[in-house]
């Protein structure tokens, strides 16, 4: 017999509390914890981490004249990026409210915390907060995008696609017609509360 739907929420939910005890133990294991959203290190650690920094020349001196070359390619992405950010922001801002969608909080995807590390150099700590922001951003883009098609179309493609998002496997299978007049309205009404599903 199938589970129910709340005993597999419940195992969830068990589930993310299990893997949030993981972290919390990593976190000790690595010398640092959070304080109201904030890394603190504890005694020592970044004494140690400063002395594993690799220095900046050498760092340079390692590196291949092609990838050199590349690096303005790579940062030209951060405008597209900005854009899309910005554009986002604003068309989740007007339209979410009039769709009564609960709106995504950026700042849980783009994450930006590892500049904090001793044991990067400058341009390490410039490319991890580059990196972050760009697949925060798109995360974040990600989010905004689901939510709207879980309000407008919340219909399964005849043709297996690949990454889907986490609202994707509760979307009516493609020409089941009546699945979609049928379940639209609660799936518009679920996002009013916007708690994604956990992805299988």
């Amino acid at each position: 017999m199938p589970e129910t739907l709340e005993k597999m929420q419940a195992r969830l939910a068990e589930l993310e509390a299990q893997i949030e005890e993981e972290w919390e133990r990593r976190r000790d294991r690595l010398g640092y914890h959070l304080e109201r959203g904030r890394v603190v290190f504890g005694e020592g650690v970044r004494e140690a981490h400063r002395h594993a920094r690799v220095n900046l020349w050498l760092f340079l001196r390692r590196t291949r004249p092609l990838v050199v070359l590349t690096a303005p390619l790579i940062y030209a992405v951060v405008v597209p990026f900005a854009l899309l950010d910005l554009f986002v922001t604003v068309y989740q801002a007007v339209c979410f409210p009039v769709y009564g969608i609960q709106k995504v909080r950026r700042r849980d995807h783009v994450v930006i915390d590892r500049h904090h590390l001793a044991y990067l150099n400058g341009i390490q700590k410039l490319n991890c907060m580059y990196c972050s922001y760009g697949n925060g951003v798109i995360s974040y883009v990600r989010e905004v995008a689901a939510r709207t098609e879980k309000y407008w179309c919340p219909i399964k493609h005849a043709r297996r696609m690949k990454g889907a998002h986490v609202y994707y496997g509760e979307f009516c299978d493609f020409g089941d017609a009546e699945a979609f007049q049928k379940e639209t309205p609660r799936l518009r009404h679920e996002l009013r509360k916007a708690d994604p599903p956990a992805k299988d």
